[in-house]
């Protein structure tokens, strides 16, 4: 016996979800292809790495220095930035090097083992931040060391 009203028919149910289904990758794939075709995927570019130490060996010296690493090939050079924090007593800073270009920026070159020391009249009591923004020479930059002494 069957019981179906007139006018009710359940066999279109399936045949509509799977349109919906075949737009909806249709249009997918079509995104993908057309990131792929206008350069919007793949240029994303990673980070380098590369190391920066520093360190306190005076309460009036930060010493700077550029350690190298796996994408020491590309780095050209860096620039070390001091803000002497609140319970500092900076005084005047001074860069070992004499490549000062601003109150409190100085160049850091692209061999292994070179530093930058700096010194300062007063001393570096407290929360003293040191800032290594380095560049590349594809001429990206990254910030290579971000931190308080």
């Amino acid at each position: 016996m069957n019981h179906k009203k007139l006018g009710q028919n359940d066999s279109a149910v399936s045949p509509v979800i799977g349109v919906i289904l075949m737009v909806a990758i249709t249009v997918i794939l079509a995104a993908v292809i057309a990131g792929f075709v206008f350069g919007m995927v793949g240029n994303v570019k990673g980070a380098k790495t590369v190391a920066v130490t520093v360190q306190q060996p005076e309460q009036t010296k930060i010493t700077v220095m550029y350690q190298g690493g796996q994408d020491a090939s590309e780095f050209s050079y860096g620039f070390v930035t001091v803000t002497p924090g609140t319970g500092s007593k900076a005084g005047t800073l001074t860069f070992n090097n004499g490549t000062t270009v601003a109150g409190t920026q100085s160049y850091l070159s692209n061999v292994v083992g070179n530093s930058v020391t700096i010194t300062t009249t007063g001393d570096f009591a407290g929360r003293d931040r040191v800032v290594v923004v380095g560049t590349f020479s594809d001429s990206s930059q990254q910030v290579l060391l971000d931190t308080f002494l």
